[in-house]
């Protein structure tokens, strides 16, 4: 998968993956901290970070494991645009429909919307 919106998304299919951004957003953690909750060892914890660093979610220095993980907030704008591009369109046909909807009911009520009359 070379399209980074598309890494994203894969790498933030997993549930845990998704809760270790979350816990991310309070600030930098070491792998060691991250993986303290969960039953799994280090070595599990970490490929779901090499995961989430792939897709460009997350950062460690060459250090590893005892270098702090940092959230890469930008990534997140990629996945904004894009939502925000498809809910505008959502929104559109929705308002389009309501709009038709509007006007069924009116004309079932017998109300017509004023015209203005023309000369």
């Amino acid at each position: 998968m070379s399209d980074p919106l598309s890494q994203v998304f894969a790498a933030l299919a997993d549930p845990t993956r998704r809760d270790l951004v979350a816990r991310l957003t309070e600030g930098d953690a070491s792998v060691g901290q991250l993986a303290a909750p969960y039953e799994v060892s280090v070595q599990a914890i970490s490929k779901h970070l090499k995961v989430l660093e792939q897709a460009g979610l997350v950062s460690r220095s060459s250090d590893g494991h005892r270098s702090p993980v940092h959230l890469e907030a930008e990534v997140f704008d990629l996945m904004t645009k894009w939502i925000e591009r498809y809910r505008q369109r959502a929104e559109a046909r929705y308002q389009r429909l309501d709009a038709v909807l509007a006007e069924m009911d009116d004309e079932a009520t017998g109300q017509h919307p004023a015209r203005e009359e023309t000369a």
